[in-house]
């Protein structure tokens, strides 16, 4: 079933290569092609989920193809994987959908490239090589690059780009070299062989450093948060909500997966190292996203702070922080994309300004999308019946547990996420009209579906957490213990 959900997105972009950009009959095709392929994928990845039997830690869903001499190429999923996966095959409709009208050029390269972008997702996180982990990880960058370029809006577009490709380029080299390392000790990069050799402390110190650097570039983590803010204000909005949804969640996925299961004695040793760059990370990244006068950039601010107390849970060497970090990193898949939607999508369309000065007093003109802006706007500042509360709570509580020091600092997240997402709200929806820009009409249904199919998992996953935490816990805790 894996390798259907790698290949259907490869025939959906074949299907598009013989179509003719000439006329609006044939753009409007090969969209409604590339959102089929993408529903489609969508739909196999919930009949995996039901299939999926969270009562054991193996590795379910394996398939293993033993052609290639230089890799073992062995998919499969576990509760760890299971739940990144169907974020991916979630967003990636939304994300064609949300640039629906907006783009009008070379569209069939942008869904060529979003299908591609699926395809490599789901691959890093189904593979269970450790080499093939490092190539998939890599290759986002080279198509969200061209996306950044060619389709992005802002002036600084190309810087932007190399930043980011430069940035997560080059902390990745250090992962390889790990990987290397770790072969020329055991002779194979499989996940599950590693893990069963023991790693003396020294070189596990040393291997542990060179993959922080891989992760801490891509989580971001200070001083690597310049290229975020930048790729998002200047990315076309899809590229920014799956920036935001998922390629963010790599470095989250690879915590676990690399850190926790193959140098555990080592991410004990550096946690407290870790938690310090996390907290400093978090006030950094608070601050910061308050001052901010641009609206994509604000949201984006605002990601590298919820991240940092993803890495708190995940650090807190207990089941309870790291279930609260994945709870937390999923919550942050859903509520951040709408944000960007909220304001790159259906304000950006309107004003044609991401500037929070220039746009005042949209409840006058746009009641629906306000109430669904505050919903969106307290869900990010973690609110109860939000899956992001569930998140943080949990992931602090984990944290409480080894340091309250920290975790009382790590709770100063959630007064600062407050100050800025109810001040940006505030300004953007009441008060005067503002004389810059002219009466809107309200969100159109596709946005409506969009924000709607957000709001539903952060709410209802919100009430009903077990729905995750049941199929998780267990590969967690053989993880753990």
């Amino acid at each position: 079933m894996i390798p259907l959900l790698i290949l259907i997105p490869i025939i959906g972009s074949l299907c598009l290569i013989p179509i003719t950009e000439n006329s609006k009959d044939s753009q409007t095709k090969m969209k409604n092609i590339a959102l089929s392929t993408s529903l489609l994928n969508l739909f196999i990845s919930i009949i995996l989920w039901a299939k999926f039997d969270s009562s054991t830690n193996q590795v379910q869903f394996v398939y293993e193809y033993t052609q290639l001499n230089f890799c073992h190429f062995n998919l499969g999923i576990d509760g760890i994987s299971l739940y990144f996966l169907l974020l991916t095959t979630f967003l990636t409709p939304i994300a064609l959908l949300s640039n629906y009208k907006n783009i009008t050029e070379n569209i069939k390269t942008f869904l060529i490239s979003f299908l591609i972008l699926e395809t490599l997702q789901i691959c890093l996180f189904t593979v269970l090589d450790l080499f093939l982990f490092y190539i998939f990880f890599e290759s986002v960058l080279p198509i969200l690059f061209i996306i950044i370029i060619v389709y992005g809006s802002g002036k600084a577009r190309i810087r932007s780009a190399l930043l980011f490709f430069l940035y997560t380029f080059s902390g990745s080299l250090f992962m390889l070299l790990a990987i290397l390392q770790i072969y020329s000790y055991i002779g194979s990069t499989d996940f599950q062989l590693i893990s069963l050799y023991e790693i003396s402390l020294d070189s596990q110190k040393i291997l542990w450093l060179a993959f922080l650097l891989a992760f801490a570039v891509k989580t971001p983590l200070w001083p690597f948060t310049g290229w975020l803010y930048r790729a998002h204000a200047d990315s076309p909005l899809a590229g920014s909500i799956l920036l935001a949804g998922t390629i963010l969640k790599f470095a989250t996925y690879g915590y676990i997966r690399v850190l926790l299961n193959i140098l555990p004695d080592a991410s004990n040793y550096f946690g407290p190292l870790l938690q310090t760059i996390a907290i400093i990370t978090l006030i950094y990244a608070s601050l910061a996203t308050i001052i901010q006068g641009d609206t994509k950039v604000l949201i984006a601010y605002s990601s590298i702070a919820h991240m940092s107390i993803v890495i708190l849970g995940i650090f807190s060497n207990n089941i309870h922080g790291i279930e609260g970090a994945i709870l937390l990193a999923l919550a942050h898949g859903f509520v951040s994309p709408a944000l960007f939607i909220c304001v790159g999508g259906v304000i950006y369309d309107r004003t044609g300004t991401r500037i929070i000065s220039y746009i005042r007093g949209l409840v006058t003109y746009m009641p629906v999308f306000t109430i669904l802006f505050f919903i969106f706007t307290l869900c990010n500042a973690g609110v109860p019946l939000s899956l992001n509360f569930l998140g943080e709570q949990l992931s602090l509580i984990g944290i409480w547990n080894r340091s309250p020091i920290i975790s009382a600092l790590g709770a100063t997240g959630i007064v600062f996420s407050g100050c800025y997402s109810i001040y940006l709200y505030n300004r953007i929806s009441y008060g005067a009209y503002s004389p810059h820009i002219k009466p809107f009409k309200d969100v159109s249904r596709r946005e409506f579906i969009l924000l709607i199919s957000l709001l539903l998992p952060t709410i209802a996953l919100g009430i009903l957490p077990n729905i995750i935490l049941d199929s998780i816990h267990v590969s967690l805790s053989t993880l753990l213990f």
